[in-house]
């Protein structure tokens, strides 16, 4: 059996829904799929799923079919722009929300048995501080925090890292500001955050860059298309581009802990333990 690459697992999140978490884990997949990264792409939201919408792609199957043992997760895949893989939810499913845990289980074992070459696999989560929110960023390698400029977002954001550092022991976080008036807005957005977690909080924050307010960024997701690829010379796509080289430079795991399986066995094990809803 050939040694596959080791799986740089990241998952995107924000605390509250509309800050542009979607946005940024499409044009970070696709970024980093442009310098040479072989992405897959997954969206784990599992009730609201939007990602084929936002890229144009019309699947097929979805991961609802895969726990119906309908198709192989292979078969769920939608190439996408610059070569990364989608993996589509199921859009509006309410029953998908909430899977048993022999269905969560069930999915995540069919994730290690993938024959495909990635190198980079980029979680798209639910808003909110549901089950599979906390399940999939406690086996991240990478946490990602999308923040933008609304108290709401701030509070929803610390209440996100309270809960995964002090219930889970998630410790690090990479943070983007995004639809900010200019970076020193962003800057300090990020700032504001850290001041609050510093003070609560033992965890450490690393400033990944921030995402302009950008009229073509709005354009591109009209065409639904991502702006790194429809307006790559925009100022958003140029500053996802830099956050991109950011998470592309972060080390990676080497060994067994490389492994995609590895990742899979984590979520396994959170998945089944009791007590993981958060009230």
């Amino acid at each position: 059996m050939l040694s596959r690459p080791p799986v740089q697992v990241i998952a995107v999140t924000g605390g509250k829904g509309g800050v542009g978490k979607s946005t940024i884990s499409a044009n970070l997949a696709i970024s980093m799929a442009q310098a040479g990264r072989k992405v897959m792409l997954l969206d784990a939201d599992l009730g609201l799923a939007n990602l084929d919408v936002l890229l144009g792609l019309s699947p097929k199957h979805h991961l609802g079919h895969v726990i119906a043992g309908q198709v192989d997760l292979a078969d769920v895949f939608i190439p996408g722009p610059a070569g990364i893989q989608l993996v589509p939810a199921s859009n509006g499913l309410e029953e998908m929300a909430e899977l048993s845990e022999a269905e969560n289980i069930g999915l995540i074992r069919a994730f290690s048995e993938l024959d495909s070459e990635v190198d980079t696999l980029i979680i798209d989560t639910a808003a909110g501080l549901g089950k599979s929110v906390i399940n999939f960023a406690r086996a991240a390698r990478e946490v990602l925090l999308v923040v933008c400029d609304e108290p709401a977002s701030i509070t929803d954001a610390y209440a996100t890292v309270k809960v995964l550092s002090s219930r889970y022991k998630v410790d690090r976080f990479h943070v983007v500001a995004n639809r900010a008036r200019t970076a020193l807005a962003g800057r300090e957005l990020f700032n504001k955050l850290v001041r609050v977690t510093d003070r609560f909080l033992d965890v450490h924050l690393e400033y990944l860059g921030t995402v302009p307010e950008d009229d073509q960024l709005q354009r591109a997701v009209q065409m639904q298309r991502a702006v790194v690829d429809a307006y790559p010379r925009s100022k958003s796509a140029q500053s996802i581009k830099t956050i991109a080289r950011k998470v592309d430079a972060m080390p990676r795991p080497d060994g067994a802990r490389g492994d995609l399986e590895f990742f899979v066995e984590r979520l396994i094990q959170y998945s089944s333990a009791d007590g993981m809803s958060v009230v």
